[in-house]
């Protein structure tokens, strides 16, 4: 999936979890189905789940969610990551990883209709996890920087004709200009920064008899401009589910119009990078394209 990714295979991780953990030697360890792009999930027994960063832009993602998953549990909706242990480098693997509980369920499935999801209940239900996560204290949070998701737009610009560009083939180039200048034109973020997860999709949303029940993977967690965390209004809703997202949040049009970009940017980028690397999370990418853009302004 990426040019300098390390990915341990099975025995490995029974070594690293017998010797780290040893409440749990002997434990089956298998393989979870491939759902992210920045960690390999191994299942060990049946309660626990091994998270080993595949990329080095991931590693520090154990030390934080170890770090910040207990402060923020208590205050929210939904079920999030339980860390039980910290892993240390070893057996041939080179960084650190994280043991958390196994949440039971599955992903939604990325369509209109999903069968294991009522979509408009979940609407509602994802709405009220964000206004939470966003009213939590942010006292010593780790505030984003760089380009990465949360920081203000401008930081992005430069990068913006040729992302675009590059995606040419397959979108409407005009239409993303239109959702990048409405961005723009809505401004910076006003007020203090808050939490945010930084990346609502299907594959970090977890479901069980129909219910959303938990919200996983807190890699791009901190303390920032709320609007990417609203980008999940095209990545997983439409028509009356995003309906119902946007009223229960009570998110304002500027916020809205900077989270559209938010949804939009890495669409496009996912869309061009995994194209060949994992054609299907590139499909994602385009299907959430084509939502944007049907409401573009």
């Amino acid at each position: 999936m990426h040019d300098d990714e390390v990915v341990p295979d099975r025995d490995q991780v029974a070594r690293l979890v017998a010797r780290q953990v040893p409440s749990l030697a002997g434990e089956p360890v298998w393989r979870v189905r491939e759902t992210g792009t920045d960690h390999s999930l191994w299942r060990v027994g049946e309660h626990h789940v091994a998270r080993m960063p595949r990329v080095v832009w991931a590693v520090d993602q154990a030390h934080q969610d170890l770090r910040w998953m207990p402060v923020l549990a208590p205050h929210l909706p939904l079920e999030v990551p339980e860390p039980v242990a910290l892993g240390e480098p070893g057996e041939g693997f080179p960084w650190p990883w994280l043991l958390v509980r196994w949440i039971e369920g599955e992903c939604p499935e990325d369509s209109p209709d999903p069968a294991n999801l009522d979509l408009v209940r979940a609407a509602g239900d994802l709405a009220d996890f964000v206004r939470a996560l966003h009213a939590v204290d942010t006292t010593g949070g780790p505030p984003k920087t760089g380009t990465t998701r949360g920081v203000p737009l401008e930081r992005l610009a430069p990068d913006v004709p040729r992302v675009i560009a590059d995606a040419a083939s397959f979108v409407d180039t005009g239409r993303a200009w239109a959702v990048w200048d409405a961005a723009v034109l809505a401004g910076p973020w006003p007020h203090e920064p808050v939490w945010i997860h930084g990346d609502l999709q299907h594959g970090n949303l977890i479901a069980r008899d129909r219910r959303l029940v938990a919200v996983i993977d807190f890699g791009a967690l901190g303390v920032a401009d709320p609007a990417p965390d609203y980008m999940t209004a095209w990545a997983v809703f439409t028509g009356e589910s995003r309906r119902v997202f946007r009223e229960r949040s009570g998110v304002d049009n500027a916020t809205w119009a900077r989270a559209r970009a938010w949804a939009m940017l890495p669409a496009l980028t996912g869309a061009v990078y995994y194209r060949d690397r994992w054609p299907a999370f590139a499909a994602t990418g385009r299907r959430r394209l084509q939502e944007v853009l049907a409401d573009a302004p």
